[in-house]
């Protein structure tokens, strides 16, 4: 999904609401030191400074300049810093953190998911918390698809596994990771990220003709089950996903746990 305009899909499909749903269920409270990690546009950063008010602060972590760019450029507030950086590299020269936030990012680390984690759990304070988000069945679950979309969306999604150690199922792997940690009170809540029906709303819209129409190009899939091939493939999608008949849904996975106040033995 990389490109000029990812921060913008960034920016437009995050739910404010949901989000500030999603932290105060973590344990976010005011006064905390937050690390955003892969923040993005910057949206959820700017959330996160007002959820630690007041005597909070923020540091939004990425590793695209184009995308801090863009946040700074909208977002940047006293008691926020934007960084880039590496997050499969150390991050403790960063200081440490009360509450650190890994939302949507571990899919895009199939493999090494865990080795992930345990890198950015360091920077978490003894007595902090971690909190990890992912989808389950991304993408994957439409109703009524025509039968050569729905298998052309599980090849799609197979083969970003196989090429781009893209994880469809990352949300259902969170609990073992904080469990392997020896993170303690570890609480998971499971909840619909898409729920689709009806009139199609635009960011919906925008965000899912997007991200299918972006990533089905740049995987190079042949589009063998359409005679116009990928052109013939985005038309049946946006007109599938355009029918106020049709139900999509994606699981959200969310899992925080505490880090131990004594190094786990």
């Amino acid at each position: 999904m990389e490109g000029p305009d990812e921060a913008i899909r960034l920016d437009v499909k995050t739910d404010s609401k949901a989000f500030i749903r999603q932290a105060q269920w973590a344990g976010i409270h005011p006064g905390m030191r937050v690390a955003d990690i892969c923040c993005g546009s910057g949206k959820t950063t700017a959330l996160f400074l007002e959820l630690v008010q007041p005597n909070g602060s923020v540091v939004g972590v990425d590793g695209s300049l184009q995308r801090l760019a863009f946040a700074s450029d909208r977002y940047r507030a006293p008691g926020i810093e934007f960084v880039c950086r590496d997050i499969t590299k150390p991050l403790t020269d960063l200081g440490g953190f009360d509450f650190v936030w890994l939302r949507f990012v571990l899919e895009y680390f199939g493999s090494s998911a865990f080795a992930l984690v345990q890198n950015i759990a360091d920077i978490v304070r003894p007595g902090g918390i971690l909190c990890l988000l992912d989808l389950d069945h991304n993408s994957l679950n439409h109703y009524p698809a025509p039968v050569q979309l729905e298998q052309t969306m599980h090849d799609l999604m197979q083969l970003a596994t196989e090429k781009a150690d893209f994880d469809p199922y990352a949300g259902r792997k969170l609990y073992s990771h904080l469990y392997r940690l020896g993170y303690e009170e570890i609480s998971v809540d499971v909840s619909a990220h898409h729920l689709i029906i009806g009139k199609l709303r635009e960011a919906d819209a925008f965000n899912w003709l997007r991200k299918v129409s972006v990533t089905a190009k740049n995987l190079g899939y042949g589009f063998g089950r359409y005679a116009g091939g990928y052109e013939d493939f985005l038309g049946e999608y946006e007109k599938f996903f355009s029918d106020p008949g049709r139900f999509t849904y994606t699981p959200l996975i969310s899992c925080r746990g505490r880090r131990p106040d004594s190094p786990v033995v």
